[in-house]
């Protein structure tokens, strides 16, 4: 195939704004996307309730903005519309269907090899510069649960998940209190599911509007006293939540963000139905055996379903042959602000948990050194 002067792998958000930016500076490339369709995760493996849970001026993509018309914060189904209008403005075509399986630097340029999972067939592309923006939330990640394979009940990763329609009067368990497992449990409650959710680590809840103020007010006050004033806040809010069986993180909530990727949770409405006791918070779920499952405060409760809201792990580290430029987790592991840039023509979009806000910054940044560079 004829060399481009650039590789993207992946078509989420990330992909598809490094795409926009080197058309804008009429530089060629190819995009690499191993599903068949762009924002996979958007259009396939996500709730009907996801929001956005930042305002939409810190979720749009370069040189395109969201319409005036929409909500502050975005559905998803007008995001995907979004997205998709994003794709036929900036007449976007990636190869849908390939699998990166290795990618190299040799001398002048990076060889990517792929397989394309329709016809079986082996690909190789070259390029000068390569852009990783294969997401943060690459692979659905299950733990290891000891006896997890003698439930007789259902079990899903939130990728599955769509709504809590079929669960009502159902016993449901929700593993994971990150955004996604908060907000998942929030709907089983709302079908009629007798819901339960494992809280095992300390963490932060906050609501859209403090999660605003504090982006807003780190513009101009450092990252500790917004911490600080956050935590006040959300004390003033939410009270003691050691009474619900959840524990207040020690560590300031954007803090944990930007040295773990540990999200605070923006509550949505969860946290009320913790308090009236329609959703039961438990501690970390230890073993299952059956429909019986065990958690850490030696307690048993059986249940019909399980939904894993256990994040994701990320595959990169398999074929990208780099040591510099990313850690074993796939995330970028060069300080801010350079975090998007490596070398030998190598780049990251959207891989230093910085949400759709960084991976714009990170489109714009590596499309314009490109620019530079050729």
């Amino acid at each position: 195939m004829e060399d481009k002067a650039a590789i993207i792998v992946g078509t989420g958000p990330a992909g598809l704004a490094a795409s926009a930016c080197l058309t804008l500076h009429s530089i060629p490339h190819i995009i690499l996307e191993r599903e068949d369709c762009f924002a996979s995760l958007w259009q396939k493996y996500s709730y009907d309730r996801l929001h956005l849970h930042l305002k939409k001026q810190f979720s749009q993509l370069p040189h395109f903005p969201l319409p005036s018309s929409s909500p502050t914060y975005i559905p998803k189904e007008q995001f995907i519309q979004y997205l998709s209008d994003y794709v036929s403005h900036f007449k976007i075509s990636p190869l849908y269907n390939r699998l990166v399986e290795s990618a190299s630097f040799d001398q002048e340029k990076w060889t990517v090899k792929a397989k394309n999972v329709k016809s079986g067939e082996d690909e190789v592309y070259c390029a000068r510069f390569l852009i990783v923006a294969s997401g943060e939330a690459c692979d659905p990640f299950i733990p290891d649960v000891a006896g997890l394979g003698s439930f007789n009940g259902d079990v899903v990763h939130s990728t599955k998940y769509k709504n809590g329609k079929g669960y009502e009067g159902k016993n449901v368990l929700v593993v994971g209190s990150g955004n996604s497992g908060m907000e998942i449990a929030l709907d089983l409650a709302n079908h009629g599911a007798k819901t339960s959710i494992v809280v095992r680590s300390p963490v932060h809840i906050v609501n859209r509007e403090m999660a605003f103020l504090a982006l807003a007010m780190m513009k101009y006050f450092s990252l500790g006293l917004v911490d600080s004033l956050l935590v006040l806040v959300s004390k003033i809010v939410y009270g003691d939540l050691s009474k619900y069986g959840i524990t207040r993180a020690a560590e300031g909530p954007f803090f944990m963000k930007v040295a773990y990727g540990k999200y605070p949770v923006i509550d949505v409405g969860t946290f009320s139905k913790i308090k009236s006791g329609e959703i039961q918070v438990l501690p970390a779920l230890e073993s299952i055996r059956g429909n019986e499952a065990t958690f850490k405060n030696g307690t048993s409760h059986s249940f019909d379903s399980i939904v894993f809201c256990t994040g994701f792990k990320r595959s990169t580290g398999q074929w990208l042959k780099d040591d510099y430029l990313l850690n074993e987790d796939g995330i970028s592991k060069v300080n801010f602000p350079n975090h998007w840039k490596g070398k030998n023509g190598l780049y990251c979009v959207g891989l230093s948990r910085r949400g759709i806000y960084g991976a714009s910054s990170d489109a714009q940044n590596a499309a314009n050194d490109i620019k530079t560079l050729l």
